[in-house]
């Protein structure tokens, strides 16, 4: 299952409220956020550079993968029985900008 924006055509586009609560989930985990942050850094990973990378089996990554492909972070394109990784750059800057405007709306409220 791949999350799709609103919007796409504007980065900014409002997240349903479900696809909001799958990606929060997702970066909630502290070696998932960790993952992510390593896919990000390349263009494309490689499955065997992260399970090299954070010293755990292929069976962890792939779960680890598995949630952050269902939050709509990352596509998966797989080569034989290789499995390539990538961040989907549009989702994370959707929910950034989410994030942003419902915490400034909770900003301006009178506490």
């Amino acid at each position: 299952m791949i999350i799709e924006l609103m919007d796409t055509e504007r980065p900014e586009a409002l997240l349903s409220e479900k696809q909001f609560e799958l990606i929060a989930k997702a970066l909630s985990d502290p070696r998932r956020m960790e993952i992510l942050e390593s896919v990000g850094g390349t263009r494309e990973c490689p499955c065997q550079r992260l399970v090299n990378r954070f010293s755990v089996s292929k069976g962890t990554i792939s779960h680890h993968m598995k949630e952050l492909e269902l939050a709509g972070l990352i596509t998966t394109r797989k080569e034989g029985a290789y499995r390539f990784y990538e961040v989907r750059r549009e989702v994370l800057a959707a929910y950034t900008a989410e994030l942003l405007r419902r915490v400034s709306r909770h900003a301006s409220s009178p506490a």
